[in-house]
């Protein structure tokens, strides 16, 4: 029993003295005296101190004289002390006097059972009934429910793994590894440790640090590292399938180029993981080839070949090599779930980036023209201010200007959605600036509106579908039909440039988008507000009419065929657990086997004829578990009062339905899957920042290194990486008063 117990347990002792239960008295004068007790001095056979006799008497108040308050104090100083009482015993026992020769017994003050005193004072007996006392038990078990606990994190938590208790030693070791650690997670260089302001600061709280030198904390960092790819690798031996999303990044500073592979899937607990499992170098010229083999190595690595479920990857022509060859080779292995049809998942952002920039090369001049009049304004102090007035004489709302980075559609968008707030003032602003020679037109900025209202909905459709921390597969379906239908109607536009610009996006898109994809309409299935109907609204809004019906038909079939391939897994999986329980062993332990027959095995006539049925019918169940998912109908706000159907997630309500048992396992890795390599191309952005002039001469293992850890740690420790913006838009605040 811990110490919170024993700390309850003295409570308890102290509020349950007064009861009034049915006492028990029971003579233990012939206990065991061997135990180490209470050492009672002269007088001990009487019931203890002067003060204990006071707390224990509550029916009666003892009232003394002063006189005999003078000559009690007087004896006391005579008396010699009585040893204090030290055994636990007495948190839960008092001392009474028992009939008209007062023999004194011990009481417990939770169920009032007595014990008679023994002569040497030993309190075994007492002991022992403390530990079985139920009365006190059932009270221990309120007083812990009532007590605040420490919630320690599971091994495999995204929270902080340290320990919540501290030991108040100070330990140079664990400084050093929590240094790597920061180093690591925050993308510090190495010789941030060597820095006189750090271990100023660290001297200042900690008196006994020691300065760590680049050296030393780069070796702390790959210990770091080495640490937690093992832990990784122990975490992934344990997931059935997992997805990648792979990406190239060529290091302008190094002037080499880098392949990022990130991990998807779905643990234990149902929430969707993610982890750069490596960066590695790939030396040019990087064929499709080289692409495969640099992959195949990194999962032979992490044990997970067998576990590829699919791979996303962008438009490039190498990739689509690489996709060939390594699902050809994961084929060979019998690894691949569906023939392999959901293996090859192309980037969907990098679609929508490629039909937006073919519809913004339309109005390249309009858009330079806007850019160019933004950082007209955001040149100098004094013509914000000028800006900033003639918006305060408007009375327009907006207070703030967004200048976009080129190479970024979605900022290119921001900052024409943006400009168009404030076309009445840039007019204004030219007249009181002569040197201002770039301001749109008034059909210039027609076209800036219908132009925004079109690349409105590929940004909304871009922001949804290139969420990394969420499921994203089940909504990618319903995106791409409200692209299909924004570019049917406006393919006739009367004017003829957004007739152009929309259809070089319609040429895109039936590129990409024309043949049926399987993967994302599956995982639109799954979702339990779309399920089939989905596919029957969608697919004639995406495809001709006489490929509708068409399309519908494979998806279902190989949606079916996909199922079953789930439950001959779940069968195999069955088999081999009934198997291993239907083998009788002796027990080497019993007395009844010897050192001959301890090692045989023993196959009962029950065992066979189980064995016998598992092979016969395999599976129990009274019907499909997709024709079931199908008859219960969509699952809608009326369901639950409390639902939020528009927000729901998908991968809660599969985490929390009881009625199946194959399904969900086969949703949860459909909704793994990413559809878009956003997650990947996230990490270069820190590449960059690693990679700076300074660090250049890195060697590849190290930026592998550091690159892996710093997003193994932020994991471990519940850090989110704090977005630079690098090459995001820039808000410019006007000056209104």
């Amino acid at each position: 029993m811990d110490k919170s117990v024993e700390d309850a347990s003295s409570q308890l002792g102290r509020t349950g003295a007064n009861s009034t239960s049915p006492v028990n008295i029971i003579d233990t004068e012939g206990g065991n005296d061997n135990e180490e007790e209470l050492e009672y001095s002269l007088g001990d056979e009487e019931l203890g101190s002067e003060e204990e006799q006071l707390e224990g008497d509550t029916q009666a108040p003892v009232q003394r004289s002063n006189q005999d308050t003078i000559e009690g104090d007087t004896l006391d100083a005579f008396q010699k002390k009585k040893r204090a009482r030290k055994s636990e015993a007495w948190d839960d026992f008092e001392d009474v006097e028992v009939g008209p020769q007062k023999t004194i017994y011990s009481e417990c003050n939770h169920c009032q059972s007595r014990f008679k005193k023994t002569k040497t004072g030993t309190t075994s007996s007492l002991l022992r009934h403390r530990k079985n006392c139920p009365k006190r038990l059932e009270k221990l078990k309120i007083v812990e429910a009532r007590q605040q606990k420490l919630n320690f994190p599971a091994a495999d938590s995204s929270s902080n793994a340290h320990s919540l208790l501290h030991t108040g030693k100070f330990d140079m070791a664990a400084m050093r590894q929590s240094a790597a650690e920061w180093v690591l997670m925050h993308e510090h260089p190495f010789s941030i440790v060597e820095e006189d302001g750090f271990n100023l600061m660290m001297k200042k709280g900690m008196p006994e640090w020691q300065k760590i030198s680049r050296t030393t904390n780069k070796k702390d960092c790959l210990s770091v590292y080495e640490r937690e790819k093992q832990k990784l690798k122990h975490l992934l031996s344990k997931v059935k399938k997992i997805s990648l999303t792979t990406d190239l990044w060529k290091s302008k500073n190094q002037k080499i180029e880098y392949m990022v592979i990130t991990g998807h899937w779905i643990d234990n607990q149902w929430r969707l993981q993610k982890r750069v499992l490596n960066f590695v170098h790939v030396p040019p010229p990087r064929p499709g080839i080289a692409i495969a083999d640099a992959i195949y190595k990194c999962m032979l690595d992490w044990g997970t070949e067998s576990k590829i479920y699919t791979v996303s990857v962008d438009n490039a022509s190498n990739n689509d090599t690489a996709l060939r060859c390594l699902k050809d080779t994961f084929s060979r292995n019998k690894c691949l779930l569906a023939k392999g049809k959901l293996f090859h998942v192309r980037c969907c952002a990098h679609i929508l980036n490629l039909m937006v920039q073919d519809g913004l090369s339309e109005i390249q001049e309009i858009i330079h023209d806007i850019r160019a009049s933004v950082e007209f304004v955001n040149k100098t102090e004094g013509r914000r201010l000028i800006f900033g007035e003639i918006v305060h004489q408007l009375r327009l709302p907006e207070r703030v200007l967004i200048y976009d980075c080129k190479i970024r559609w979605n900022s290119t968008y921001e900052m024409l959605a943006c400009a168009l707030k404030f076309n009445e003032v840039f007019p204004r602003f030219k007249d009181r600036e002569p040197s201002y020679t770039f301001c749109p037109s008034t059909e210039d900025w027609e076209k800036v509106k219908k132009v925004c209202s079109i690349l409105g909905v590929f940004w909304n459709a871009t922001h949804i579908i290139s969420g990394s921390d969420y499921p994203t597969a089940n909504l990618y379906l319903n995106e791409v039909w409200r692209i299909k239908t924004l570019l049917d109607s406006r393919a006739n536009d009367e004017n003829s440039f957004i007739q152009a610009m929309v259809w070089k996006m319609k040429m895109k898109f039936d590129k990409y988008w024309g043949e049926c994809n399987l993967m994302m309409s599956i995982a639109a299935i799954l979702d339990p507000r779309l399920k089939m109907r989905v596919i029957n609204y969608c697919f004639p809004l995406i495809y001709p009419p006489h490929e509708v019906q068409a399309n519908i038909n494979k998806v279902r079939q190989a949606l079916y065929d996909l199922y079953a391939e789930y439950v001959q897994v779940h069968v195999s999986s069955s088999r081999d657990s009934g198997a291993s329980s239907q083998v009788v062993t002796n027990d080497p332990g019993s007395k009844s086997s010897n050192s001959s027959s301890s090692t045989m095995t023993h196959v009962t006539g029950m065992c066979e004829f189980l064995s016998h049925i598992a092979t016969v019918e395999p599976v129990q169940l009274e019907k499909n578990e997709l024709d079931i998912y199908f008859e219960d109908g969509l699952l809608s706000a009326m369901d639950k009062s409390s639902l939020d159907i528009v927000n729901l997630d998908a991968l809660k309500w599969w985490k929390s339905t009881i009625k199946y048992k194959i399904l969900p396992k086969m949703a949860a890795d459909i909704l793994a899957i990413p559809v878009s390599t956003v997650a990947s191309e996230a990490t270069f952005s820190a590449g960059t920042r690693v990679l700076d002039s300074y660090r250049a001469s890195l060697a590849p293992e190290t930026v592998e290194m550091l690159m892996c850890a710093g997003d193994w740690c932020r994991k471990l420790h519940g850090v989110k990486k704090r977005d630079k913006k690098m090459k995001s838009a820039q808000e410019i605040s006007l000056p209104i008063p």
